[in-house]
């Protein structure tokens, strides 16, 4: 590593205690710019001053821009799937490319099958990532098969171990809850304190629209997107916030695609409902058109919901920008093109909906929405950091220690370089994925060092991490997941139902425990 990259030792000077200090930062938070040294010690951020003492270890960021490490809350890493596809990427090369692209926490998701124990798909989750990991990473939880034992016995007790947000869908035959299994799983979210996230598609509108095309041999990687209409995720996002609203439990809105659903989300959040949302990059950089192309070549940027147009990007852009996106995650969903268990289960004429739904992004997500979002001038740096590190530390559970550079947070750090054009080339990256959406790409931000827990992971174009360097990380009961304070007067039927009152009525900062 050069002096003006990599972490250089200090030899001859006295110990003051810090096992890094790094100098001349231009730090940015989701609040404040400022300037300062950053003394490390226990893997954690102790000091933050102009002028600090010599550390062992010393990195000049030379005035250039020190972010939090990213933390991506919505990632797909060696997850059972029920149709015989094969996810690309396990923790090891997952969290490898996210270290790579600055990202310091990943959360991806232990995923229960229909019939299957919640709590055993957590255990298995377990053995598989454990060892594994570069970078530390927590848990949500898929739950596709909400039975009473699951909602009111196996829910709670992984909630209260740190397991504190769950995935639902409401596509996808072999994932899908009705509107009457939601309100199970949200009434268990609001009694014990989790954060509910929502696929929202309408399944019914999807699959009629679906089976008459294929009918009409309409089969190519186009026809996905015009299968999965704006409208259909516009029903669905406003069914999510109804049922979520009856229950006064805040909810979390996935992977949002254009206008409609935007517009369904903002209704809801100046009507004083506790509605999240999250957008990804294939929503600002992929439209349809990406879907085109001989045979299957479109199936490279097949995801749900499809990219859309300019015009949608245009408003996910603006959503981005005036506050009705919270989240800003890769829905990194890695299947290989070529090979078995990938994109083609039936060869160069598979049907569009056969092909695996998801693409790969873990990588780029950062450099992407930096590039475009902030030297661009469409972001505050700032609302960058909230929108990829402080809010989703939040909403799951995970701030202070991850999210933000603060006395006390654990030094997962990233110092940037933006004075240089890079074209984006999968050949470059560190996933184990067979194609990037974005080949080509030009982007002008690119990760120049990521820390993790003061240790250095990735610095001048190499990978210098390892596997088991990533720990599991419990999650807390986050603060946004509790009900507003007033649910009678909100929700006067709610007061019938004398379980739900403790959680909305504990003072604020509370815990949530069971009942």
């Amino acid at each position: 590593m050069n002096a003006g990259h990599g972490a250089a030792s200090a030899p001859g000077v006295p110990n003051t205690g810090y096992e890094l200090v790094v100098r001349n930062a231009r730090v940015a938070t989701a609040s404040d710019v400022f300037d300062t040294d950053i003394g490390v010690i226990g893997g954690r951020i102790a000091a933050l001053a102009r002028g600090l003492p010599p550390g062992a270890r010393e990195i000049d960021a030379a005035g250039r821009w020190v972010l939090p490490g990213g933390v991506d809350a919505h990632c797909h890493l060696a997850q059972k799937t029920g149709d015989g596809s094969v996810m690309a990427d396990d923790f090891l090369s997952g969290t490898r490319s996210a270290a790579c692209g600055g990202t310091t926490t990943v959360i991806p998701f232990a995923a229960q099958l229909k019939g299957e124990s919640l709590v055993q798909a957590v255990r298995d989750y377990h053995a598989v990532a454990d060892g594994q990991a570069c970078v530390d990473y927590a848990f949500h939880m898929i739950v596709s098969d909400a039975t009473p034992r699951v909602t009111e016995e196996e829910l709670p007790a992984l909630i209260d171990q740190g397991y504190t947000s769950f995935k639902i869908y409401m596509t996808y035959d072999d994932l899908k809850l009705d509107d009457r299994q939601i309100l199970d799983v949200l009434y268990a979210a609001r009694r014990h304190g989790a954060m509910t996230m929502i696929h929202a598609e309408s399944s019914d509108c999807i699959a009629w629209l679906a089976e008459r095309m294929l009918a009409e041999g309409l089969d190519t990687p186009p026809y996905h997107a015009l299968s999965r209409p704006p409208v259909a995720e516009r029903e669905a996002t406003h069914r999510a916030i109804s049922l979520a609203e009856l229950l006064d439990t805040p909810i979390l809105i996935v992977h949002v695609s254009g206008p409609d659903a935007i517009e369904q989300i903002r209704w809801a959040q100046t009507r004083g409902l506790r509605i999240y949302a999250e957008t990804c990059p294939q929503y600002l950089f992929l439209t349809a058109a990406d879907l085109e192309g001989d045979l299957l070549h479109g199936a490279r940027c097949i995801c749900s919901p499809p990219p859309r147009d300019e015009a949608a990007q245009q408003a996910v852009w603006n959503g981005l920008a005036n506050g009705t996106f919270q989240v800003f995650s890769s829905d990194h969903a890695p299947f290989r093109f070529e090979g078995a268990g990938g994109k083609k289960p039936q060869g160069e004429h598979t049907p569009f909906n056969h092909v695996p739904n998801g693409i790969p992004g873990l990588e780029t997500r950062l450099a992407l929405l930096f590039s475009e979002g902030v030297l661009a001038g469409r972001l505050d740096i700032t609302e960058f950091v909230a929108l990829t590190a402080t809010r989703p530390a939040r909403l799951y559970g995970l701030y202070p220690r991850k999210g933000t550079i603060a006395i006390g947070a654990d030094a997962d750090m990233v110092v940037w370089d933006t004075g240089a054009a890079r074209v984006i080339r999968n050949a470059d990256l560190h996933h184990n994925v067979d194609y990037t959406p974005y080949e080509g790409r030009t982007v002008h931000a690119w990760p120049a060092i990521t820390l993790s827990r003061g240790q250095v992971v990735y610095a001048d174009g190499v990978f210098q991490g390892r596997a088991g360097h990533g720990r599991f990380l419990a999650c807390e009961r986050p603060e946004p997941a509790r009900p507003r304070r007033a649910a009678r007067r909100h929700a006067p039927w709610l007061a019938a139902l004398s379980r739900m009152d403790p959680i909305a009525q504990a003072p604020s900062g509370g815990k949530a425990g069971r009942e």
